[in-house]
């Protein structure tokens, strides 16, 4: 069965480059369009990987990665920020909200493709 990555994003355009990158490599896709929204899908349905940017109106990233952190479910799944915040000190408020990991935008489809690989499979 293929595995499920939550994308949230509340650029359009970057929802869509992330979703059709993983989807191309075998992936299920969920959009959210912000962090709101991304933990309503997220609490809807399992996800084996969370992608969320930063900067967002209703729910910020870290935000958003402290909620799901405080769900059973989602204490161990992977959470990657995929930001242009690329400051060590925003780095290291997301390692201490609980991210997996951080991607700089823009992001490079193929190092994508692995970094998920790496973290899920």
């Amino acid at each position: 069965m293929a595995k499920t990555v939550l994308t949230v994003d509340d650029s359009a355009s970057i929802r869509q480059m992330v979703s059709f990158t993983l989807k191309s490599a075998g992936y299920e896709v969920v959009e959210a369009v912000d962090g709101m929204d991304g933990l309503d899908k997220a609490k809807s349905r399992a996800c084996n990987l969370v992608l969320t940017d930063q900067n967002m109106p209703r729910m910020d990233g870290l935000s958003l990665i402290k909620s799901l952190r405080a769900m059973p479910q989602y204490r161990t799944v992977p959470i990657l920020m995929l930001t242009t915040e690329s400051s060590d000190a925003m780095k290291s408020q997301g390692r201490a909200a609980g991210a997996t990991g951080w991607l700089v935008k823009p992001f490079d489809p193929q190092k994508l493709i692995e970094v998920v690989k790496k973290v899920i499979g």
